[in-house]
């Protein structure tokens, strides 16, 4: 029986797997079971963390929701999310204020602490040492993009931001291996920046990923992964807790170029603020 997709909206996922339990595979079952077992995890999956968690290969994680009446695991995390939320008693209104500063807090240590070095010092250098350097990013994450575009140029590093996605496609045509491309996606599953940097990669471009999950449809393309720690929960997409995870590490490579070429740097900087002083009043 085919469920029809307005009727799906309104089914919580834990009862539309129940109703179609009798059709699963064994491995179905399996993802089913991790699911239930483990549904606050799963929200803050990506789908290749759940194929891995549920032992199962992706390809059937995915046919495995579309077998439900789903478009995919994003549309099955968010009416999962939605059913969880709905669950939680609300928490009391005066809290809210500590909450966002102590998540921001916690996502800057985290992000700091997970950084690896020397993942950091390759990416600086190779953005240093290429003279065709592109930043991705889409929604949210190009906002990202942008503010990297702008922290790069002022310490001299021109570089190509595009935030859209048919852009992206035809860019990612022209690379070649001495081009540098950073790769902005929180969960790293966006498909429109996976597909561009797919044919980047072809083009023998060397990848720089940002992005809270390590392993994901983009990591797969990445030489070098340089991780965030704020995972987003479906129905808080582009938060500002993940934005700061995301700016911190984007701030660390801006931070690392100026020091490695801190004279040139400093005369560009210098330039700038007398050229953008005749702005003001």
């Amino acid at each position: 029986m085919t469920i029809d997709t307005r009727q799906l909206n309104r089914l919580k996922p834990t009862l539309v797997m129940a109703q179609n339990k009798h059709n699963f595979t064994k491995s179905e079952i399996k993802i089913q079971y991790y699911i239930l077992a483990n549904p606050e995890n799963v929200i803050y999956h990506s789908l290749t963390e759940l194929s891995e968690a549920s032992n199962v290969a992706e390809a059937t994680v995915l046919r495995f929701f579309r077998k439900l009446g789903y478009k995919g695991f994003q549309d099955f995390k968010l009416l999962l999310a939605q059913e969880l939320t709905a669950e939680v008693v609300p928490e009391n209104s005066n809290s809210y204020k500590e909450k966002v500063k102590v998540n921001m807090i916690q996502a800057l240590e985290n992000t700091h602490d997970g950084i690896d070095e020397n993942e950091l010092e390759a990416s600086i250098l190779a953005i240093s040492h290429s003279n065709d350097v592109v930043i991705f990013g889409i929604g949210a994450s190009g906002i990202a993009a942008l503010d990297m575009q702008n922290r790069l140029m002022r310490i001299g590093k021109n570089v190509q931001v595009i935030i859209d996605s048919h852009f992206q496609m035809m860019r990612a045509t022209t690379l070649n291996p001495h081009s540098v491309v950073i790769a902005i996606s929180l969960t790293g599953g966006t498909k429109d920046i996976v597909d561009s940097v797919k044919i980047a990669s072809e083009k023998g471009a060397k990848i720089i990923a940002l992005t809270n999950y390590v392993k994901s449809p983009l990591t797969k393309y990445a030489h070098h992964i340089l991780l965030g720690s704020a995972k987003e929960h479906p129905l808080d997409s582009g938060s500002l807790v993940s934005k700061i995870a995301q700016l911190y590490v984007i701030d660390l490579i801006c931070t690392g170029l100026s020091l490695s070429q801190i004279e040139r740097a400093q005369m560009i900087q210098q330039e700038i603020s007398e050229n953008v002083s005749e702005k003001l009043y």
